[in-house]
């Protein structure tokens, strides 16, 4: 493990990450793990299952994040909340609207960390991007609003769409990555959008929720890429088997994409 970046981290720390058993939530967690941190997840009923070895390596419980009951006490001893969990693929008719499903959710958690005195949640929002709709990041933007509304210290990720190193990619999302990380169009938005490897990103993010003095509070792909030494960058790492890491990402994943994380929201609690 690189010493440079671990040297950020002064003490163990106790992280919870929403989102357990998907993509994003489980390598997230499997990088807090590398950096030494004490880690709990917060997982959707009856996906208890898709945890795979991590089951036996964190603390978890199940919970519906749109349902403020059962997330009641979940946060109690926790320095760092980690909210992983929205949507990207609205469904009106069934109640999955964008604002119910990224801002909802995030005022949730939100109100969690006042009621635990969580001290520091970290949101991961998203990036503009041609493929994300006006709408998706709309609320997006809305969720970033209210939790710096409530006061919280908090750090905002807008995190670009990832992949695991090795899968097959349609050649569009390998030209955006490729222009990411190439000069001059990484110096422009490029940078901020282009889809990154999923270690990277859990890496990144891992290291940002960890660090004890954080320089801003909203930060991107470069941002995340900057907390991966060089090595890390060029290796191919898996933070999860490669069974687990596969599961539920295909070949490239839209962050926050897998929903709904809980029951079928009753439209008498919207």
């Amino acid at each position: 493990m690189d010493t440079e970046f671990r040297a950020a981290t002064t003490s163990t720390k106790c992280v919870l990450v929403t989102g357990g058993g998907t993509f994003l939530g489980d390598n997230i967690a499997a990088a807090l793990l590398a950096e030494g941190a004490e880690v709990s997840l917060l997982v959707r009923p009856g996906a208890e299952d898709r945890l795979g070895v991590l089951k036996h390596r964190v603390r978890w419980w199940t919970a519906d994040i749109w349902n403020p009951a059962s997330l009641k006490g979940r946060a109690r001893g926790q320095q760092v909340v980690i909210h992983t969990v929205g949507g990207m693929n609205a469904d009106p008719a069934q109640g999955l609207t964008h604002h119910y499903l990224n801002v909802i959710s995030t005022r949730n958690i939100a109100n969690l960390c006042v009621n635990s005195g969580v001290p520091h949640l970290v949101l991961i929002s998203a990036a503009r991007a041609p493929w994300t709709s006006a709408e998706y990041i709309a609320s997006k933007r809305e969720a970033e609003d209210f939790v710096d509304r409530v006061g919280l210290k908090h750090t905002i990720i807008r995190a670009p769409v990832a992949y695991v190193r090795g899968t097959h990619r349609a050649l569009f999302w390998q030209i955006m990555t490729l222009l990411g990380g190439t000069p001059p169009f990484s110096w422009l938005a490029f940078s901020k959008f282009a889809p990154m490897p999923i270690d990277v990103l859990a890496r990144g993010v891992a290291r940002l929720s960890l660090d004890p003095r954080p320089a801003k509070s909203i930060y991107y792909a470069r941002d995340l890429r900057k907390r991966n030494s060089q090595r890390e960058l060029r290796r191919v790492t898996l933070l999860l088997p490669e069974e687990t890491s596969n599961e539920s990402a295909g070949s490239i994943s839209i962050l926050g994409e897998e929903v709904p994380f809980g029951w079928t929201p009753d439209k008498r609690d919207q």
